[in-house]
């Protein structure tokens, strides 16, 4: 139990020391990596790689590689080592052994959850059937190769017509030997009530999915320049909103805040809905009927082309997703998002009729209203009964919780400080994680940052500092390491510490 306490990231020390390859070969292969990555920063900077100087730096690299692996261990860490290598090992082997568990990351965590596996089917099954999103293959083909064969043809399509190189094309297509149908998962939701599933459809090696990452790289910068007013990138973002919106003096002690959460956004879209909005999009910013090289018709190709191939594998059967786009798929989050915008356009300009924040982060929207609760829920009835695909989940008080963040309004004045789900754990990178020491320098200086740019009060301040504090020390980092990262911290910004 305690190498899942030590969450995801954890790494055990000295692994070289325990694998199965020759030292000579990890030492070959690691010296080969670190030279490559310099030599390619040298010659972007036109710096020879091929004269004395460098020939004798590189020697020298080598030879530091090799004398790390010949230092033997100390005895304590060699004990630590085999100890945890040992468990690992007892980990890895009770997994295969015990078919009715399942061990899992948590959604927006990095720690681990373990439940039985016939919750997880009855889970993942009861979704499939409230959504009616997925449709088994009944003849019980594997669809992997018509998949390819789908992809290879619009590629080569997309090559005679010059709207993509041979050389783009080629990186495009997945390669035979990693080729890979996508298995269906469910990620646990412990922060919400009886612990839900996020269905993930794991596809890195399926036939579409360097299609749909290319085709997010085309369409995503596109429209966070047309919608980045009303996007929220962070919780930060929020809060400068807020700020804003309290400078231009539009908070009074009447506003309140809405909080609205979108169900199942990735999988409730209609696919025909989507590719409309989509086409519509792609009609109203491309230029001379172009974005980039491809004209509307080939984008709208690629995005058949990565719905049609969204099946996978689950339970030793094959499913097809007929509903909205696979939670894993790149292209998916852009496509939603262009259809979520042509949705909210009737808010956004109620908020603008009326100088009040209108903003979205995904799946979760985040408003201001000065109006009474039955006026604004008339607006959002509206909104509700827009789109029978759109389900919506408002909330509307003076005190909110958004993204990371508490929101209030305190008799007209804004305050803002960390959220913390009731699940959450208290979880870091432990310190005895085998991570260059530089990494577990940053974790508490970046938490320190993150609670300074949101707490709005240095009495929130100083209860997270106090709660940061905690954190680290329950993760086995030293006082004394503890310490000197708070000063480090309070130096540099400049501020006296109020610890």
């Amino acid at each position: 139990m305690s190498m899942f306490i030590n969450g995801l990231k954890y790494i055990i020390p000295c692994q070289s020391r325990f694998s199965r390859k020759p030292i000579d070969d990890i030492i070959t292969e690691q010296y080969k990596n670190v030279s490559t990555i310099v030599k390619d920063c040298l010659q972007d900077n036109r710096i020879s790689i091929t004269d004395q100087r460098a020939n004798q730096a590189f020697q020298a690299l080598e030879h530091i590689f090799h004398e790390y692996q010949s230092k033997n261990v100390p005895k304590k860490l060699r004990i630590r080592a085999q100890r945890e290598y040992k468990t690992v090992q007892y980990v890895q082997r009770l997994i295969r052994q015990r078919s009715d568990i399942v061990i899992r990351r948590t959604d927006k965590s990095k720690v681990f959850y373990i439940g039985k596996a016939a919750d997880f089917e009855r889970k993942a099954e009861e979704y499939m059937l409230k959504t009616e999103a997925y449709e088994e293959i009944k003849n019980g083909r594997c669809p992997l190769a018509d998949n390819l064969h789908a992809v290879q043809t619009l590629f080569d399509y997309l090559v005679t017509k010059k709207a993509l190189t041979k050389k783009q094309s080629n990186r495009l297509i997945p390669k035979l030997n990693n080729l890979e149908l996508g298995h269906y998962h469910g990620i646990p939701k412990p922060h919400k009530p009886e612990t839900p599933l996020r269905p993930i459809v794991a596809s890195i090696h399926a036939p579409a999915t360097l299609a749909s990452k290319f085709l997010n790289d085309v369409l995503a910068p596109i429209y966070l320049k047309v919608n980045r007013k009303y996007t929220f990138i962070n919780d930060i973002d929020v809060i400068r909103q807020l700020e804003k919106y309290d400078a231009d003096g539009y908070l009074t002690s009447r506003t309140k805040f809405i909080t609205i959460d979108v169900e199942n956004l990735y999988t409730m879209i209609p696919r025909d809905g989507a590719l409309t909005a989509l086409a519509r999009f792609c009609v109203k910013y491309c230029y001379q009927g172009k974005i980039g090289t491809f004209t509307i018709d080939h984008i709208m190709k690629m995005a058949r082309l990565i719905l049609d191939t969204n099946c996978f594998a689950y339970n030793n059967k094959y499913y097809k997703q007929i509903r909205g786009g696979a939670m894993g798929s790149a292209f998916t989050q852009v496509l939603a998002n262009i259809y979520l915008m042509e949705w909210e356009q009737d808010l956004i300009q109620h908020q603008i009729e009326h100088h009040e924040v209108y903003g979205r982060y995904i799946d979760d929207i985040f408003m201001t209203t000065n109006k009474s609760i039955d006026e604004i829920n008339i607006e959002l009835e509206k909104a509700k009964h827009k789109d029978i695909n759109i389900k919506i989940e408002p909330r509307i008080s003076k005190s909110v919780h958004y993204l990371d963040v508490t929101i209030t309004n305190e008799n007209g004045q804004l305050r803002t400080y960390m959220f913390h789900k009731p699940t959450a754990e208290p979880y870091i990178l432990p310190y005895k994680s085998d991570h260059p020491r530089h990494i577990h320098r940053n974790i508490g200086y970046a938490a320190l940052l993150r609670a300074a740019r949101i707490c709005s009060h240095v009495n929130d301040f100083n209860s997270e500092c106090v709660r940061i504090d905690l954190s680290l020390l329950l993760n086995g980092y030293p006082p004394h390491f503890i310490t000197q990262q708070f000063n480090r911290f309070f130096y540099l910004n400049n501020r006296l510490s109020i610890l």
